[in-house]
């Protein structure tokens, strides 16, 4: 995958079409990710002790990773990632727009 925790994002397809968000969580092996304030669904949850009047509670939930795209830090567009090496043989992400490099 090359987005990390922490990116931010737009999505490219889906209900959500359009927004960007942060990365909240990544999960490789099933080629997902959680993106802050997209893909919201509702959950009705039962009083508890934590929780004493139950109610509905919003969450995101996990999206494809193949759904976002990078957005660049310096261009501010959606772009594709390439990949670098260094003169110091550091491995570093790069935007395809601009020729920057995205990893701080």
């Amino acid at each position: 995958m090359r987005i990390k925790k922490g990116d931010t994002v737009e999505v490219i397809s889906g209900k959500d079409k359009g927004k960007r968000g942060e990365i909240l969580k990544v999960d490789p092996k099933k080629d997902r990710v959680i993106v802050e304030g997209v893909n919201i669904v509702h959950r009705h949850v039962s009083p508890t002790q934590d929780m004493p009047q139950g109610g509905i509670i919003e969450n995101e939930a996990p999206i494809h990773a193949s759904n976002v795209q990078l957005v660049c830090p310096r261009c501010d567009e959606k772009t594709r990632v390439g990949a670098e090496r260094l003169d110091d043989g550091t491995k570093v992400r790069t935007c395809k727009k601009c020729d920057e490099v995205v990893d701080k």
